[in-house]
């Protein structure tokens, strides 16, 4: 493996499941506040790709507003989890920087842009979202499982710059969420149809499902990569 992962603060400790063949394509996963990229990195090996990397960084530990300032694992600050909640920007903003260097990186280490898809759970597929539709980077896709768009506000206007305008993305919810409401992950479906191509964004619901995936969810992801990541 060449270039420095030193210089990628977030790499340096990510689990990296690695292709059995030559990696020609990338997915970076992030996970959901309180977890760390070892639970994706192990769901992600049960649907691999031979010829794709996986790559499943661990968010920062800092003390966390909505669990009354318990230090855990977390993307960036949480004061809520509903749509008119006030939000961390700075801290959004920061971590998305953060998820762009690891793009960069695997740019320079010769994994196009359009061969990377970035995704996440919760506030990891928040996390997601936001740094896909702020990128410079032209991505192949979002896999975005029981979440929502942070700072929904200041879109579509802040994809303005953006190369993501025709993205695809895989939105997944359970319908039993009591965390994040289903109702939740349907206002941003219909966001997202506003920042881009409508025709673009997949929905899709489970029944009885709470906060977490299903099997079902898990196929679904897998057949998106696979045609969005197909082998060169």
């Amino acid at each position: 493996m060449c270039g420095n992962n030193m210089s990628v603060p977030l790499l340096a400790d990510a689990v990296t499941v690695s292709g059995a063949e030559r990696e020609t394509a990338a997915v970076i996963f992030l996970h959901g506040l309180g977890d760390t990229g070892h639970s994706w990195a192990d769901a992600l090996s049960s649907i691999r790709l031979p010829y794709v990397k996986y790559i499943c960084p661990h968010a920062p530990r800092i003390p966390v507003t909505l669990n009354m300032k318990m230090v855990m694992p977390s993307w960036f600050d949480l004061m809520g989890l509903s749509p008119d909640a006030p939000e961390d920007e700075a801290g959004i903003k920061k971590a998305a920087e953060n998820i762009k260097a690891i793009i960069e990186h695997e740019v320079k280490n010769g994994i196009p842009p359009n061969r990377i898809i970035l995704g996440g759970f919760s506030q990891g597929g928040a996390l997601s979202l936001y740094t896909a539709l702020t990128c410079q980077h032209q991505l192949a896709g979002i896999v975005a499982l029981s979440c929502w768009l942070p700072l929904h506000k200041a879109f579509p206007q802040a994809a303005s710059n953006s190369m993501n305008k025709d993205i695809a993305i895989l939105q997944c919810h359970g319908e039993m969420d009591p965390m994040i409401p289903v109702r939740f992950g349907a206002l941003t479906a219909e966001k997202l149809k506003s920042v881009v191509t409508p025709t673009k964004v997949q929905f899709k619901t489970y029944p009885g499902v709470m906060h977490s995936s299903c099997p079902q969810e898990m196929m679904a992801v897998k057949e998106f990569i696979e045609k969005l990541l197909p082998r060169i």
